[in-house]
């Protein structure tokens, strides 16, 4: 048994006396944490682990990882790229993530789900499933994805969001392109549907969502934006109290003012963090190819020759830094929209998000910056954080 002392430890719980504690400790064993326990009751048997002060935080989980370390998915969907992709992320604290492939074709869908399936089970670290954005999207908000592949789904597409044996699937699609039978169908399979890159008005919106669609992917970006008189999908989005909305928050895809009111308007635990990003993070090199196109990493924001935001070069422990320091965000909040959000809006949440007995012992140790000093999976101290992020 390992006992994890000497830190101000947030465990992720809500509501009044679940904020931050000092004086306690957390036993893990088998992976799995025991117990939460004073500092006066560590067991003698326990392997003292001393964290200096640090914060203890439930580790993050990024529901939107295109890459990381030098690789994109698309690239390569290989059970090598998605080691090296959880490997640049945990360096930034993310312990979980989907690695999510961007519009492609149905070979590049098929090689995907493969490796998901390859990694999953040979057990590589924080590998939580699979998220295919696309190509199930409207041309008219397609961003950077490839509009050759846009196209409303036939069956052996349908046949390619059927859900994994094992792991989350999540799958980003505009509702104007879906037929409502389908999701409904999906949807009950246990799939997890998102709309997204949409054009689709506030009506069209809520009857995805009535037939199964249960979050909205980087909510304002890749939608027409609300006015007085037609919410449209991102107005559906903030108006429907049980979905989840996932942000991306480096200042550049959201102003810090639009991401407040999108944090006040939806009910507590519907807002979470996502990172959307690309191959820089966790890597030296400042460009990349998606597709056809030439991206460019400049003063934080991945874009193309003509401008064009294309993912994003933002890791999980930044976002919660930005929560934190630009909005206004309480820690504690921020750091659930990094874990227990995201866990619960992929049905994990009864076994990550959390620091408490039953558990994943899967954490991130922060200083009082706020940046990351290392992570842990399975109560496996990982690699350590740079302190850059």
């Amino acid at each position: 048994m390992d006992a994890l002392t000497n830190a101000i430890l947030h465990t992720g719980d809500d509501g009044p006396g679940h904020q931050s504690r000092r004086g306690a400790t957390v036993l893990v064993e088998h992976g799995v944490v025991v117990a939460v326990v004073a500092d006066a009751e560590i067991p003698e048997r326990a392997r003292r682990r001393d964290l200096g002060g640090a914060r203890l935080a439930p580790g993050f989980i990024d529901v939107q990882v295109n890459g990381g370390g030098g690789v994109l998915f698309n690239d390569d969907p290989s059970p090598a790229t998605l080691a090296r992709m959880a490997a640049a992320h945990r360096r930034f604290g993310t312990t979980g993530l989907l690695p999510t492939l961007i519009s492609d074709s149905r070979e590049k869908r098929r090689a995907a789900r493969e490796a998901v399936v390859t990694a999953l089970a040979a057990g590589v670290p924080g590998i939580l499933g699979l998220h295919l954005e696309g190509p199930h999207l409207a041309p008219a908000r397609r961003g950077v994805h490839d509009a050759r592949w846009l196209a409303p789904p036939d069956d052996d597409d349908a046949a390619l969001m059927a859900p994994l044996a094992r792991g989350s699937l999540v799958v980003t699609v505009a509702p104007e392109m879906v037929p409502p039978a389908l999701i409904e169908r999906l949807a009950r399979t246990g799939v997890r549907l998102s709309a997204g890159h949409s054009a689709a008005d506030y009506g069209e919106s809520l009857a995805a969502v009535a037939a199964g669609i249960t979050g909205f992917t980087h909510l304002f970006n890749g939608m027409p934006p609300m006015t007085s008189r037609a919410p449209g999908i991102a107005g559906a989005a903030l108006d429907d109290a049980e979905s989840w909305c996932g942000l991306i928050a480096d200042g550049h895809h959201l102003h810090d003012a639009t991401l407040r009111l999108a944090w006040r308007a939806k009910r507590r635990g519907r807002v979470f963090l996502v990172t959307d990003a690309m191959p820089p993070v966790g890597a030296a090199g400042t460009s990349f190819t998606l597709g056809d196109e030439a991206i460019t990493v400049a003063g934080g924001r991945c874009v193309t020759a003509d401008g064009r935001l294309a993912g994003s070069a933002l890791d999980m422990a930044a976002a919660v830094r930005h929560c934190v320091e630009r909005v206004g965000i309480a820690l504690d909040e921020a750091l659930r929209m990094a874990s227990g959000y995201p866990a619960a809006f992929l049905g994990l949440d009864g076994h990550y998000g959390r620091i408490a007995p039953g558990y994943a012992a899967d954490f991130v140790v922060l200083d009082a910056a706020l940046r990351v000093r290392e992570t842990f999976i399975a109560g496996w101290p990982n690699e350590s954080g740079d302190g850059t992020t």
